[in-house]
């Protein structure tokens, strides 16, 4: 350990003194090749400037010329420091000094590794020679580091350290999980004990399990932060030990901290539009609650516009909540964080293509979904036929309608669909003046048209559901080849039961039509058959079934 202590302290010493050098001497390189170096030393340098790092270290800041940009240079300096300390074989001494019409060249036998000229000096205020022995000195000494950084016996001796710093990183990982899990399951039993809900006048404002799930997820947070911070002292510990992976370990604080403080910059700088979006939000929420309460009050009927139904109260709010949402969005965009850029631009693009070209039918339902509810076509509870589709109305949504089925079965319907055909209403003239049932019977030209009519009023006035006000009627809606066609027709108020009093009604025709002996010719006639085709009062109850009286004594009674 005390070597590493002598190591970390040498480490610490070559890296104060490059410091010094660098803020003194940014050193110039040169080409491999002489004559492809730096050009002349008339020249003036650039005065921007790019450092050379080796192992994550700057060793050194060069500056372009003309023809010759800063990067280059720095590459090529970079490459032959790392080419020449990869040579154990040659001493770091023979590093020298040699002046030359450029400059004063920095030479490792015949091979320059760069020259430092008047241009440079002139740059940094000192004179060529002191910048030149800076420069030399910092280059020796960052390739005897480079050499020591990669000798086997460091390298095993980090290794070890590594294993080390890795098994106690385990164990403290370890001792994380089970101590934490026993938090959790302390917190958990202590919250079931004594958490209570928040309650303000009698109403539960927080409710018990969510106060139970906050302290659960906020120990989680704990614990994966303690788990976070442990990794980045490990990483922080092991990384800067290998020198292919300093430069990641160096620079882990800021591989962390700065995209935080971009984003706090950023935050910052946008903090007064953000502001305005704020306010122009509470001023839209304002605005709609206001709007809710007018139409709420329309609805309810205690505000009333003449030609404006009750039941368009809350269709026309949510079309009046669009057109204000979507001008507040209109008005906030240019205010929004980062919605100038060419991302943010792209995205809304991309989002506007897919809106367009995915919605076309969700519009045309929306659409027509306000379109019925202007039109007065119907409301819940109506019973209406749209197509080949007969049902209730249960619900009527801006995209579709639901209708339950006389065998109460639930259809739903596209509002485009109901839009695009005809509708109709059993229920919206059925609550006033009733809903006409109509049936037709055949019977033959020998049965007298007036006794025919009789029947047929007798047989809707045994039938329950039919009003007697206004009265049944019949109409005689064809003279065919070989009968009457008699239409009976009677009023009902309750659409929702046709079917069973369509039954009702053709139980009844039957039933008075064999009482009076009369033949129905419905729907074929050949000939007069040799007697006519009736059902005898007899037969009536004809096993197994059995007249009302008895079939309702033989039925369970309720306890």
């Amino acid at each position: 350990m005390s070597q590493f202590v002598q190591f970390a302290a040498r480490v610490g010493r070559v890296m104060v003194l490059g410091a010094a050098i660098v803020s003194l001497a940014p050193v110039v390189a040169h080409a491999a090749d002489t004559s492809t170096e730096e050009g002349t030393t008339g020249e003036v340098a650039s005065h921007q400037s790019v450092p050379i790092q080796v192992d994550g270290r700057v060793l050194m800041r060069v500056r372009g010329f003309a023809g010759y940009t800063a990067e280059e240079r720095a590459r090529a300096v970079q490459k032959r420091i790392v080419e020449f300390a990869g040579d154990r074989s040659v001493p770091v001494d023979t590093l020298r000094l040699v002046e030359s019409p450029r400059g004063s060249e920095i030479r490792a036998g015949s091979v320059t590794m760069l020259t430092v000229t008047d241009a440079d000096a002139a740059l940094e205020d000192m004179s060529r020679v002191l910048l030149a022995d800076a420069t030399l000195e910092v280059m020796q000494r960052s390739i005897e580091l480079w050499r020591e950084q990669r000798s086997p016996r460091l390298l095993l001796r980090h290794a070890a350290y590594t294993v080390g710093a890795s098994i106690l990183l385990a164990v403290v990982l370890w001792l994380l999980s089970q101590g934490f899990r026993r938090l959790r399951a302390l917190t958990r039993l202590q919250a079931g004990a004594h958490v209570r809900a928040v309650k303000v006048a009698g109403f539960e404002v927080i409710r018990a399990e969510h106060l139970r799930g906050a302290a659960q997820s906020a120990i989680k947070l704990l614990y994966w932060f303690v788990l976070l911070w442990a990794v980045y002292l490990y990483l922080q510990f092991v990384l800067p030990l290998f020198p292919w992976t300093r430069a990641l370990g160096e620079g882990l604080l800021e591989l962390v901290m700065d995209p935080l403080t971009t984003l706090g910059q950023s935050f910052i700088g946008a903090l007064p539009n953000m502001v305005f979006l704020a306010v122009l939000f509470l001023v839209v929420r304002y605005l709609l609650k206001l709007g809710r309460l007018f139409f709420a009050a329309i609805e309810h009927g205690s505000l009333r516009f003449e030609e404006f139904d009750a039941e368009w109260a809350i269709p026309t709010y949510k079309v009046v909540r669009i057109f204000i949402v979507a001008f507040a969005v209109v008005v906030a965009y240019p205010y929004i964080p980062g919605s100038d850029s060419a991302a943010f631009k792209g995205v809304s693009v991309l989002l506007g293509v897919i809106f367009s070209l995915g919605s076309s039918s969700v519009i045309g339902n929306i659409i027509a979904g306000y379109t019925m509810t202007y039109r007065r076509a119907f409301r819940s509870g109506d019973r209406i036929k749209v197509g080949d589709v007969i049902g209730e109305v249960v619900d009527s949504r801006v995209l579709v309608t639901t209708l339950r089925t006389p065998k109460n079965e639930i259809v739903v319907v596209p509002n485009s669909e109901i839009l695009g055909n005809s509708i109709v209403n059993f229920s919206s003239l059925a609550r006033d003046s009733g809903l006409i049932l109509h049936t037709t019977v055949g019977i033959g030209y020998e049965t007298p048209w007036r006794q025919v009519e009789a029947m047929l009023v007798i047989a809707a006035g045994r039938t329950d559901g039919l009003k007697q006000e206004p009265a049944p009627f019949v109409l005689q809606t064809a003279l065919g080849d070989f009968c009457v066609t008699y239409e009976l027709n009677a009023y009902t108020s309750d659409p929702s039961s046709l079917p069973r009093l369509y039954s009702a009604l053709h139980a009844n025709i039957l039933d008075v039509f064999n009482e009076y002996g009369v033949q129905i010719m419905t729907p074929n006639y050949e000939a007069d058959p040799s007697e006519p085709k009736l059902v005898r009062r007899a037969d009536w109850h004809a096993a197994p079934a059995r007249p009302a009286a008895e079939d309702a004594a033989l039925r369970p009674q309720p306890d």
